[in-house]
């Protein structure tokens, strides 16, 4: 089998993947964070977790951009920097902020996670590095990649100001869950996740890919029944929540 025959039929396969996905996590939350649980076997840091599971993206799209077999233009370097600047802070700087005692993660989470990093960055990389017609330098005046770049800034703006948000709401030897508010909490409940997928629905646009729109189908497959989770966990541990807060979209969800 031809490696383009393997990419095309990986490819199809994520797609349907994500859709069972997406249905089942409505049902079922996935457990880490706030709802791990005992009973998925051996447990590791989740520090270290972070680390691991995260680590392969990062380094899989650094090796194709080397390996690839398309001209490397400054199109392609920008690619590069966008992925990098999210999975670099995700992989080594997000784990070591976190505040609070020590957590746990079940190896089975690290694992899923790292088959589905290990693939999705394949399927970005190779096809933006190698399979792909390839990515000129007049791309970056194309109105695709310019709105793109757009989305994926402001949704990683999005995602680490909320981040920090819920960093500050604990003291270092802090565990305990508090309500976050101020800039976008004042509306939603999740806007680290709003931001996230606004980040990959950016990507999707700015490299007008199969892999760039499945990769953000897969964070909507992950987040929106988080989304949905965490906004009932809120509700339901704190008397005093909000109301008129959303999960995820202001106003309106």
């Amino acid at each position: 089998m031809s490696e383009e025959a393997f990419f095309n039929y990986l490819i199809l396969s994520w797609f349907l993947l994500a859709f069972a996905i997406f249905i089942s996590l409505f049902f079922f939350t996935a457990p880490y964070g706030r709802y791990t649980r005992n009973n998925w076997g051996l447990t590791l840091s989740d520090k270290w977790g972070w680390l691991i599971m995260e680590t392969v993206a990062p380094l899989i799209f650094v090796i194709f951009f080397f390996l690839g077999s398309n001209p490397i233009t400054v199109t392609t370097i920008f690619f590069l920097i966008m992925w990098e600047a999210h999975y670099i802070h995700r992989a080594f700087i997000y784990p070591f902020s976190l505040r609070g005692r020590a957590k746990r993660m079940t190896i089975t989470v690290v694992v899923l996670a790292f088959v589905f990093n290990t693939a999705n960055g394949y399927l970005n990389s190779r096809y933006i590095f190698t399979l792909s017609d390839g990515y000129t330098s007049q791309w970056l005046e194309d109105p695709r990649f310019i709105i793109g770049l757009g989305l994926f800034i402001t949704g990683f703006v999005i995602n680490r100001r909320a981040d920090f948000t819920l960093r500050n709401l604990r003291k270092p030897d802090d565990s305990d869950y508090k309500i976050p508010h101020g800039e976008m909490y004042k509306w939603i409940s999740c806007p680290n996740y709003l931001g996230e997928i606004v980040t990959w629905i950016g990507w999707a646009t700015a490299t007008w890919s199969l892999p760039g729109l499945a990769f953000a189908i897969w964070t909507i497959t992950n987040l929106v029944p988080r989304a949905k989770a965490h906004h009932t966990w809120y509700h339901k541990h704190f008397a005093n929540y909000p109301t008129d807060r959303k999960a995820l979209v202001p106003k309106l969800w």
